[in-house]
């Protein structure tokens, strides 16, 4: 299968995610949610096992996919903390899609990759759609005249 179709793959159930993961949060808290998440990789691990193979890891390499387990559960809890507090997954999901923007950097310091400059004015796109997204008016605060008064 070509990898373009495992991409599209991922884009659907990642959307999908999105959506159980704001439904998730309007009704236990992002630590739960956390959990349950675990707990459907758990789920896939039999499928998962049986194609492939842990035997001659080294230590490196099994620290490595520790550490990016570790990081990928802090942000999903960071995530389901941002929906938890009353962000809109309409908002939220797509600006925190934006994560390959470190990768970018990190890639450019650590492995001395060079984006294009196709590339650079693709990232600039990017940055601007996260802003332009994220981007809520103030709600108009009324005067103290236009407010409502109590009765004692």
């Amino acid at each position: 299968m070509h990898w373009m179709a495992y991409a599209g793959f991922a884009i659907v159930l990642w959307g999908l995610n999105g959506l159980f993961m704001k439904l998730g949060t309007n009704r236990v808290s992002a630590q739960s949610m956390v959990i349950w998440v675990t707990a459907g990789f758990v789920v896939l691990l039999p499928f998962l096992w049986s194609g492939t193979t842990l035997a001659g890891l080294s230590a490196s390499v099994i620290f490595v996919g520790l550490i990016a387990g570790t990081v990928n559960g802090l942000g999903n809890w960071a995530v389901f903390a941002c929906l938890e507090k009353g962000a809109k997954a309409s908002v939220a999901i797509p600006l925190t899609a934006l994560y390959p923007l470190w990768t970018i950097v990190l890639a450019t310091a650590f492995l001395k990759e060079r984006p294009t400059s196709l590339q650079w004015i693709g990232i600039a796109l990017a940055v601007a759609g996260g802003a332009m997204l994220s981007y809520e008016p103030a709600a108009a605060v009324a005067s103290p005249e236009e407010q409502p008064h109590c009765v004692q």
